[in-house]
Parts: structure tokens; C-alpha cells; sequence
């Protein structure tokens, strides 16, 4: 997602990532990955509770999920991913176009 990450923000939005893990796995991940984009910790799972991305499989882990949320703040698209195959920023791109 780094790659997309300038297009994403010229088109007039932000990229967050959401994570389960601990801050020293989602640091150690930032630098190894030399992630731009904010990274937030999620441990006490409340965002991904809320977004209902709990891992069916391992509760202690977030699916892979994109949400896109309008100026509006409501989910205006939502991509539920697995690991092998994520949502990419030209999807991304092509719905925020579509807003």
C-alpha cells in the first residue's frame, strides 16, 4: 500500500492502518516495511470490534479490511480482504473517484 500512498493523499484522502499487534511488532513492521502512512494500535480491539474485522478464525486477530469513510464520516465503500489478497490503491483510487 506504501507504493499508492502520494496518490491516495492527492486525491484528498488519508491512509490508516489499524492493527491488533503490539507496538513493538507494529514499529518493528513501520521500519522493516518503511511505512509511511499512521499505523495505530488496536490491542484492546475496539476499532476492530466496531468495524466488526475481528478474525473469525483467531479472535485475536483483525481480518483484513479497507474502509473508505466520507467527509461525512460514513463508510461510503468497504473492501473485505483475506491476507493473500488486499485491496490495492488503484481500487482504492477508483472509489474514492466514485464519492
Amino acid at each position: 500500500m506504501q507504493e499508492g500512498y502520494e496518490d491516495i493523499q492527492a486525491a484528498g484522502a488519508e491512509l490508516i492502518a489499524i492493527s491488533a499487534d503490539p507496538l513493538t511488532l507494529v514499529d518493528s513492521t513501520r521500519k522493516t516495511l518503511e511505512i509511511m502512512y499512521p499505523l495505530l494500535v488496536d490491542t484492546n480491539k475496539a476499532a476492530i470490534t466496531a468495524y466488526n474485522v475481528i478474525d473469525p478464525s483467531d479472535t485475536d486477530l483483525a481480518r483484513a479490511a479497507t474502509y473508505i469513510i466520507n467527509q461525512e464520516g460514513r463508510v461510503a465503500s468497504k473492501f473485505l480482504d483475506t491476507f493473500e489478497s488486499r485491496v490495492g490503491a488503484d481500487q482504492i483510487l477508483a472509489a474514492l473517484k466514485n464519492l
